[in-house]
C-alpha cells in the first residue's frame, strides 16, 4: 500500500491576496493576487492532484472514492478536511460560516465550516477579528444595520505561533499582513457580513446579511476560549493544539532524529518551515502530504516544522 501521497495544490486568486505564497514557499503560481493555497483538498472548487507514486495524476476526490483503504476505510461521501495556507496582503471581509445543519438545509447539502488557524507570520502589531461585542440578537441587528463596525467587531492581537479555533457562528476575519495555516471541514460556504465597501470589477462584492444574522452566535465566545499560545512547544512529538468533533490538529517540531507513533486512519501533513526526511521521503517547506493508513510510525530527521491533522 502506498504510504505517502504528495499533492499538487490548487491556488485561489483574490482581491486581498499577494505574492508571498510564491516568493516564500516557492510555489510556481503567477500573479500578485494569490490569496490561498489549498494544499490538501478534494473539494470540487479546488481538487488537488497526486504527484508521483502509483496514483500520479489522480485527483484526491477520485482517490477517496476508489481507494478508501488508504484512509482507514472511513465512511463518508467526501474527503472530510481541507488544509490551506492563506496570505492576506489586505484585510479579508468580515465573515461567518454556518454549521452542518444550516448548510445542509440552505446550501445544497454542503458541510458546514468549522475551522482553525495557526499563525505562520504577522506584523508586530498583527491582529485578527475573532468574535463581536453584541450581547443580544437585537443589539447584533442594530449594530450591523447602523454600520457600527468599530463598536461591533472584536479584534485581538496575535503573533506567530498563536492558534485560534473558529466555530460556526463566529464572526471573524484575517487582517492584512497575517499569514495562517488553516485546517477546516471540506466546505467553501462563507457569508460576508461586511467588505469595507470595496469594489471588484467596479462593483461591490455581494453580502449575505440574512444568512449571517441567521447563524451568528450571540453573545460571542470569550477570547480565552478560542486561542492557544503555541510559540514554544515540545520538540520531536505531536503536540495537540485542539481535538474536537471534526478534527484533531497538532504541531510537530522536528530537531535531528525522532520517531512518533500514530494510530490515526490517515494524517494530513503540511511542512511550513525547514526541511528533512520523513519515512525515507525528502520534505521541505511548502510540501503537502497525506500519510495513509499504512503508516503507523513517523521516522524523521532534519530540522522542520509541520501542522498535522486527522479526523
Amino acid at each position: 500500500m502506498e504510504e505517502i501521497i504528495r499533492l499538487k495544490p490548487y491556488f485561489s486568486h483574490t482581491i486581498w491576496g499577494g505574492s508571498r505564497l510564491r516568493e516564500e514557499f516557492g510555489y510556481p503560481e503567477p500573479g500578485e493576487d494569490i490569496g490561498e493555497c489549498w494544499g490538501i483538498s478534494a473539494h470540487p472548487n479546488g481538487d488537488d492532484t497526486v504527484v508521483g507514486g502509483a496514483f500520479d495524476g489522480q485527483k484526491l476526490s477520485s482517490l477517496w472514492d476508489s481507494h478508501r483503504e488508504l484512509f482507514g476505510n472511513l465512511e463518508g461521501d467526501r474527503f472530510p478536511l481541507l488544509v490551506k495556507i492563506i496570505d492576506a496582503k489586505a484585510d479579508l471581509s468580515i465573515q461567518v460560516h454556518p454549521d452542518d445543519a444550516y448548510a445542509g438545509e440552505h446550501e445544497n447539502g454542503s458541510l458546514g465550516k468549522t475551522e482553525c488557524w495557526y499563525v505562520l507570520d504577522c506584523p508586530e502589531d498583527g491582529r485578527l477579528v475573532v468574535g463581536h461585542n453584541a450581547q443580544t440578537a437585537e443589539e447584533l441587528r442594530e449594530m450591523i444595520a447602523q454600520g457600527r463596525w468599530k463598536d461591533f467587531l472584536r479584534e485581538i492581537p496575535v503573533r506567530p505561533g498563536d492558534f485560534i479555533q473558529i466555530d460556526p457562528g463566529t464572526v471573524h476575519a484575517i487582517k492584512g499582513g497575517v499569514m495562517v495555516l488553516e485546517t477546516q471541514q471540506s466546505s467553501d460556504i462563507t457569508y460576508r457580513v461586511y467588505d469595507y465597501d470595496r469594489l471588484q470589477n467596479g462593483k461591490p462584492r455581494p453580502l449575505h446579511l440574512s444568512q449571517s444574522l441567521d447563524v451568528i452566535t450571540v453573545p460571542a465566545r470569550s477570547v480565552q476560549d478560542t486561542i492557544v499560545h503555541a510559540q514554544h512547544t515540545p520538540e520531536n512529538q505531536l503536540f495537540t493544539l485542539c481535538s474536537g468533533r471534526y478534527y484533531t490538529v497538532s504541531k510537530l517540531v522536528v530537531r535531528d532524529l525522532c520517531s512518533v507513533e500514530t494510530h490515526a486512519p490517515f494524517l494530513n501533513f503540511t511542512v511550513y518551515s525547514g526541511s528533512g526526511m520523513l519515512n525515507g521521503t525528502p520534505v521541505r517547506k511548502g510540501d503537502h502530504l497525506i500519510l495513509t493508513s499504512a503508516v503507523h510510525q513517523l521516522r524523521m530527521t532534519g530540522s522542520f516544522e509541520a501542522i498535522v491533522s486527522h479526523v
